[in-house]
């Protein structure tokens, strides 16, 4: 199957019914109980995600019949829909609320994410910045763009590459595990600033835009990381695991950094994950 420019369009008229029915009506308005942990204190979900997923999903399956839908709360219901991904011959990711905890914090700083999977492969993604109603969109093979509100259209583009101690970065270390996490945070000053919005969705958008150079994150689960990835790479960027190997959201594990380049990747992996020398 071919991904085309319709195709997300048709995807990112099925968010912004869901953000428009179920997300922005509760945001800033949740009531007790509403808001609920589910692996730690720190990974939340509240009832806009859940019912905003809903909405989505039917509407999918209206839209492509025959899809695979895997969701983020669909999954944390249900763990065997994600092992359905890497063989589906087409499958929709979809993040309903990226950024719960500032969602629920009231703070207007979250999005709704889906990218289109063909045979494993990361084909289309549409990532819906619900509030200014903004929309970025990528297609593989034929770029990365936004659109506002009233319909313009501007083409997405990485950052120029700079020197390590330049780059503006944002850099997701929560969930980094031992030893590697005191590594990571130690090594912060390296760089111009470190910085996190607790919302891969806008961070994404930053370092695809060249208004970040480079984005950086732990924990991959694919319907955090795929939008966000080809709208990168669309723009230009290049992206690997901690690695050096190449992402795929059938990988949940590894780490992630995206810069504008293979040398800039090289670079702020040696910066933020080597050891410094004690001695030094």
């Amino acid at each position: 199957m071919t991904v085309s420019e319709r195709d997300v369009r048709t995807i990112a008229d099925i968010l912004r019914k869901a953000a428009q029915q179920e997300i922005l009506p509760r945001f800033r308005r949740l009531g007790a109980g509403e808001v609920r942990t589910k692996s730690s204190a720190i990974d939340l979900v509240t009832d806009a995600d859940e019912q905003a997923e809903r909405v989505i999903e039917a509407g999918l399956r209206q839209a492509f019949p025959g899809v695979v839908v895997v969701g983020e709360e669909g999954v944390a219901s249900d763990a065997s829909r994600l092992d359905r991904l890497g063989d589906a011959e087409l499958a929709i990711l979809v993040d309903p609320v990226d950024g719960t905890a500032n969602f629920a914090a009231g703070l207007p700083l979250f999005a709704v994410m889906a990218a289109v999977v063909v045979r494993g492969e990361i084909a289309g993604a549409v990532i819906l910045d619900a509030l200014s109603e903004m929309c970025s969109f990528a297609v593989r093979g034929e770029g990365a763009w936004w659109e506002d509100a009233d319909g313009r259209r501007t083409d997405m583009r990485v950052a120029t590459p700079v020197p390590v101690d330049q780059c503006v970065g944002t850099v997701s270390w929560h969930w980094t595990p031992e030893p590697l996490r005191s590594t990571l945070t130690g090594n912060l000053g390296r760089v111009a600033a470190g910085l996190s919005y607790r919302c891969a969705a806008h961070e994404y958008r930053l370092v695809a835009s060249g208004n970040t150079h480079f984005v950086l994150f732990s924990k991959l689960m694919p319907w955090d990381h795929a939008p966000g990835w080809l709208l990168h790479r669309e723009a230009g960027g290049y992206s690997a695991r901690f690695d050096g190997s190449a992402y795929r959201p059938t990988l949940h594990d590894g780490g992630l950094i995206g810069a504008p380049d293979r040398d800039s990747w090289q670079a702020i992996r040696d910066a933020l994950l080597t050891p410094r020398n004690p001695t030094a």
